[in-house]
């Protein structure tokens, strides 16, 4: 691969992050802006026993594809034979899911004790069959790195999937408006994603490929069940132990981070498996890439992170309503916790590409042997205890990581820090800042004093970072398309 190839390469994939993070945010901004709706129609406990249910979803979700999805993207050869193949074992699978759930919804309305949770869950066993229907187009655009179409059934489900949910919260129906909109967003979603990308699937099964793209895919399933006991292990104890409306605020409390801060690791890692998976035998570029990705996504992830943990108490009282004031203090921890992850959340992409996927498995079995125990110690003593217990086990999660990734990408823990370290930089003058500002204008009111925090934070972050890491800050402008306008600035 010649230089300029490479330099093309990057860029191309620079490029899907920043369409990738357009499509996201922009799904992200809507489901944010339905939040902000809802919390003000539904209660916490409303929120909450959707939760449970949701919870089990997510859980069963981990055998969707068998991880063929992963498998048909870094795939070489036979991809059209492959693809077929995936979209028939979909199928198939989505409708066992189906069935598995409607059967299941009794035991997990026992688990939590809420016999509402049984209905609500056999209504939305449906999206396993239907997600299946568009699960290969949306993998075929990952995979070529085609996230500019992808935007198209992203806002579609959000905006669909709003609209549902907020008339239906508006006639009464409580806790089902959450289900209906839930519904209609998939259904969207998989519409528009058949009418987007230019690929007829048909029901037939390659035989001398399944064995192969198993091959690949069930070492991820392990992972993904891992991921998702991780993920979803702090809903569960609280849940389990603290109830539904416990668990209402703190979903609550998480959807921020996760809309704000998540997204941008999220639709990174969309991109970066396909990328590294691509230059998996240049190690010189694999490093290189690995590396640029914890820098860039610092500088993205850290002003974020910062803003939400200072502007927690007004951010919620703007958007939600002085009924929601008990998600601040765990809003504040888990910003720090989304902090931590997106440090090393890349790691797995890099064992993903060279072919050792069963190290996120081993690694995920480690994690969990610690959190488990942690946080069900920590339920007892409430909320923010289970917070701070989660946030304290994933920063060892990403220590230990990086730790492993170093032999693949031949980096030390100092070169990777020092590409973090103009984000933490300018995110240290913007804590300044931010926090002066809004001490001076507390008596403002919450809304001017979280518009002129976000303004001077952001201009002092903008403004530091333009120094500490001058060219950073053009690069990103230029693969966001805004390339015209920094040249207008510097002309100027």
């Amino acid at each position: 691969m010649t230089a300029p190839e490479t330099t093309g390469l990057g860029t191309r994939a620079a490029r899907a992050v920043m369409w990738n993070y357009a499509s996201f945010a922009s799904g992200k901004v809507l489901v944010l802006v339905t939040l902000a709706v809802l919390a003000r129609l539904l209660t916490p406990s409303e929120f909450g026993i959707v939760g449970f249910a949701t919870l089990a979803l997510a859980y069963l979700a981990v055998l969707q594809d068998l991880g063929l999805g992963g498998a048909l993207i870094q795939r070489k050869d036979d991809t059209e034979e492959a693809a077929q193949t995936v979209y028939t074992l979909n199928l198939i699978l989505g409708a066992v899911l189906t069935l598995l759930t409607i059967l299941a919804a009794p035991f997990v309305a026992r688990f939590f004790d809420e016999p509402l949770v049984t209905p609500i869950l056999r209504v939305l066993s449906v999206t396993f069959l239907i997600e299946s229907l568009g699960a290969v187009h949306l993998v075929l655009l990952q995979r070529r790195l085609d996230f500019k179409r992808k935007l198209v059934p992203d806002l579609g489900r959000s905006l669909v999937k709003g609209a549902v949910a907020i008339t239906a919260a508006t006639m009464g129906m409580g806790v089902w408006a959450l289900v209906w909109g839930q519904l209609a967003g998939v259904a969207t979603s998989a519409l528009l994603v058949r009418a987007v990308v230019p690929w007829r699937p048909r029901f037939v099964i390659h035989r001398r490929l399944v064995r192969p793209l198993l091959g690949f895919g069930m070492p991820l399933v392990v992972t993904n069940i891992q991921h998702a006991v991780w993920v979803n292990l702090d809903y569960v104890v609280i849940g389990r132990f603290l109830g539904d409306a416990a668990l209402g605020i703190y979903t609550l409390a998480y959807r921020l981070p996760e809309l704000l801060i998540q997204s941008i690791w999220r639709v990174v890692a969309g991109a970066a498996f396909p990328f590294f998976s691509g230059i998996q035998d240049r190690p010189d570029l694999l490093r290189r890439g690995f590396l640029k990705s914890i820098r860039y996504t610092q500088i993205l992830v850290v002003p974020l992170a910062i803003g939400l943990l200072i502007t927690a108490d007004q951010a919620v009282s703007l958007l939600f309503g002085d009924q929601w004031a008990e998600a601040v203090p765990v809003l504040r921890v888990l910003a720090v916790f989304t902090l931590f992850v997106s440090v090393g959340f890349n790691a797995g992409d890099i064992y993903k590409a060279v072919g050792r996927s069963d190290l996120l498995a081993k690694l995920g079995m480690v994690d969990l042997v610690v959190l488990a125990p942690a946080l069900v110690l920590a339920a007892p003593h409430g909320l923010i205890a289970v917070a701070c217990t989660h946030a304290a086990v994933a920063l060892g999660d990403t220590i230990l990581r990086l730790f492993v990734a170093r032999r693949f990408v031949s980096a030390g823990f100092r070169e990777m820090m020092a590409e973090a370290a103009p984000a933490y930089g300018a995110g240290a003058l913007l804590a300044v800042v931010a926090l002066g500002t809004l001490w001076a204008a507390s008596g403002l009111g919450d809304a001017i004093s979280l518009a002129l925090t976000v303004v001077t934070g952001a201009a002092t972050y903008l403004l530091a970072l333009s120094r500490l890491a001058p060219g950073d800050l053009g690069r990103l402008m230029r693969w966001a398309g805004m390339g015209r306008l920094l040249h207008r600035r510097r002309a100027a």
